[in-house]
């Protein structure tokens, strides 16, 4: 079944914690550049020491060495799972995992879910690109260097699993019927994701900003088929 994770999108620590108090003990969440940065690595050690089960979503896009050492290092804080760019390379991907040793769980972005057709298009200075094409040429590099999963959207998620087999599917996006987009693109429901073989749905604002954060974490569980 797949597993929700709580990501705290908050500037500083004791908001997030104050989130905290309104969730089930030791669910897993998602700490992201914002947070990290702000709280540092002592806020992600208390989180692992509180038994949270910690994704640490830094997007390493380095070279091989460099990203071998955050995950390294990622590792001895006792963090479950990070994200690293499939767009690094082959040598980049490979470093990371031999640097994770079964320890660590690395997982390889594909597409941004905030990037549509046209932005990635011009971004990568193309006429014209399908994105489920790009995410599915990424995701394979990733495979290929023996990562453990990747993350893509929702709409991606059939032709992904094809590549990635038994491995993570790791989908942000994730919105209720009545949520706002915000700044995703590239949204779907949770039961569509569940559905559609995701194994780690990422959610966010829909749960901080909501005006009671216990009630909104029931109904994202309760949409992805987990009992009460």
């Amino acid at each position: 079944m797949a597993e929700l994770i709580v990501a705290l999108d908050h500037a500083d620590a004791p908001a997030a914690i104050a989130l905290l108090d309104h969730l089930p003990d030791a669910c897993p969440v998602k700490v992201g550049s914002v947070l990290l940065t702000r709280a540092g690595i002592g806020f992600v050690r208390g989180l692992v020491a509180g038994g949270h089960r910690v994704f640490v979503d830094a997007k390493w896009h380095d070279i091989p060495n460099t990203v071998a050492g955050a995950v390294d290092a990622a590792a001895d804080l006792g963090v479950e799972m990070v994200t690293v760019h499939a767009s690094g390379g082959g040598d980049m991907l490979r470093s990371a995992m031999q640097a994770a040793s079964g320890r660590i769980k690395v997982v390889a972005v594909t597409v941004l879910t905030s990037l549509d057709a046209a932005t990635y298009a011009a971004l990568t200075g193309r006429d014209r690109v399908v994105v489920a094409d790009e995410v599915v040429r990424l995701a394979q590099l990733a495979i290929d260097a023996g990562v453990d999963g990747v993350v893509c959207s929702a709409e991606e998620i059939a032709r992904v699993r094809a590549v990635v087999g038994h491995g993570r599917i790791v989908v942000p996006g994730i919105r209720r019927a009545g949520d706002t987009a915000g700044d995703q693109r590239r949204i779907a429901t949770p039961e569509a994701a569940v559905a559609a073989g995701a194994t780690h749905l990422v959610v966010g604002r829909p749960i901080t900003d909501a005006d009671d954060p216990g009630a909104a974490y029931r109904e994202f569980m309760a949409a992805m088929g987990h009992e009460p």
